[in-house]
């Protein structure tokens, strides 16, 4: 059976790992090295960064962070946040990500997913989709620059054309749900898993670890990712896969 990952997340604004609610009131909660670090101890299956203001202040992503993450941890580390050309991507596979997060940009020029597919391999590319509930609740639409702008576009849509351009992985937050504490959003994950047949990874909302046990016996994701649960310790990696492994869920001990 695939066992089920868990993944911290940070995200960088100014060189520190901050975390809001709704994507604001943003609050420095520690350094990216030092955390990364932890969590590579903790026995994290994966790691996240997501240089989270880069694209919405038109700059790269923070290279040489990166570069000391990736020299500190030896598991596999997704790198999202201001990549908006194949050359970007390239520049971050270089200094030690395993895979990027193409978010903002994918939705500018969703060639960006095909062209990296191609030259790096799908297993490289990472689609990340922040959407949030239409006011009617009919579905779900892409917001993109860290929540600020509604595309319009349909999330599920999108996932699935990104798919077929060559996205290897979905990393779907939801808005509605980021930094409540209120557990995932299992329908929005549900509609995802039931139209694409790549990995999904949940994001945004985890408050508990019946969060982490729901979301899995719900079938509604490959993959849990959390932050200020890990940042403000209140509880740990190596909790949650205890937890989970007592629940009958496959996680990598």
């Amino acid at each position: 059976m695939i066992k089920k990952r868990i993944i911290p997340c940070l995200d960088v604004k100014d060189g520190k790992v901050v975390k809001g609610i709704n994507f604001v009131g943003l609050k420095e909660v520690g350094d990216p090295v030092e955390l990364a670090k932890k969590y590579y101890e903790q026995k994290a299956d994966e790691l996240v960064f997501l240089d989270i203001t880069a694209t919405h202040e038109h700059r790269d992503t923070m290279v040489h962070i990166v570069e000391q993450v990736a020299e500190n941890i030896f598991m596999p580390f997704t790198v999202g946040g201001g990549i908006r050309t194949v050359e970007d991507i390239r520049k971050i596979l270089r200094a030690g990500a395993d895979k990027v997060s193409l978010n903002s940009a994918a939705v500018k020029n969703p060639l960006l997913l095909q062209d990296g597919a191609k030259q790096f391999g799908d297993q490289c590319i990472v689609l990340a989709v922040d959407g949030r509930m239409r006011e009617d609740g009919s579905g779900w639409n892409v917001v993109i620059h860290g929540g600020r702008i509604d595309t319009g576009k349909d999330a599920i849509e999108w996932i699935k054309e990104g798919v077929r351009l060559g996205a290897g992985e979905i990393l779907l937050t939801s808005m509605d749900a980021d930094g409540t504490k209120k557990g995932y959003d299992i329908p929005f994950l549900k509609a995802v898993r039931e139209a694409v047949h790549v990995p999904v990874i949940a994001s945004g909302g985890c408050g508990s670890l019946v969060h982490f046990a729901e979301v899995f016996e719900e079938d509604a994701a490959d993959a849990a990712l959390a932050a200020s649960l890990f940042h403000y310790g209140e509880l740990t990696v190596t909790e949650v896969k205890e937890y989970l492994d007592q629940k009958g869920i496959p996680v990598r001990l």
